[in-house]
């Protein structure tokens, strides 16, 4: 049966690395708010960005789940940072009646710091991750709960 497959972790924790084995090993679409505002804003919202990114968290919920009723897995990469985030995931999901599983990508903060040079370094894709929004982004992560959690996985880098 189809499912949406919910990624949850922290800032350069590997989780677009773990969507795409997950998508080579099933049939499965990807959808990444990155991968979509980087296509369509170059990552230069500005000022806009929250409010942009909120509209395309909806969107992207309304298709994740179109596609699943239509017969195909969907993998949403975007992190989940907060509880109450993926708290609202579960419910529109529950509400639709559509499958879903979160999966939690943990990284070790060696691990971690690796994954940010090799980001910074172009060898990762996505965009630089310099200190300042390191330090908002980690400030913004509510690490989820091991009962919120049907999937956990220990990037060992």
């Amino acid at each position: 049966m189809a499912r949406v497959i919910l990624i949850c972790g922290r800032i350069c924790s590997g989780k677009t690395h773990y969507c795409r084995k997950l998508k080579e090993e099933g049939r499965a679409v990807l959808l990444s708010c990155d991968e979509l505002t980087a296509a369509l804003f170059d990552n230069a919202l500005g000022e806009h960005h929250d409010r942009m990114l909120r509209r395309i968290k909806d969107y992207l919920h309304r298709k994740a789940a179109e596609t699943v009723l239509a017969g195909a897995d969907v993998i949403l990469d975007w992190g989940f940072w907060s509880r109450a985030e993926r708290e609202e995931a579960s419910a529109f999901y529950a509400a639709a009646g559509v499958p879903y599983e979160w999966h939690y990508v943990e990284v070790s903060d060696s691990g971690w710091r690796q994954n940010i040079r090799a980001r910074n370094c172009g060898g990762n894709g996505g965009y630089a991750a310099d200190e300042g929004l390191l330090a908002k982004m980690s400030s913004l992560f509510d690490p989820p709960a091991p009962d919120e959690i049907d999937v956990w996985v220990k990037n060992r880098r």
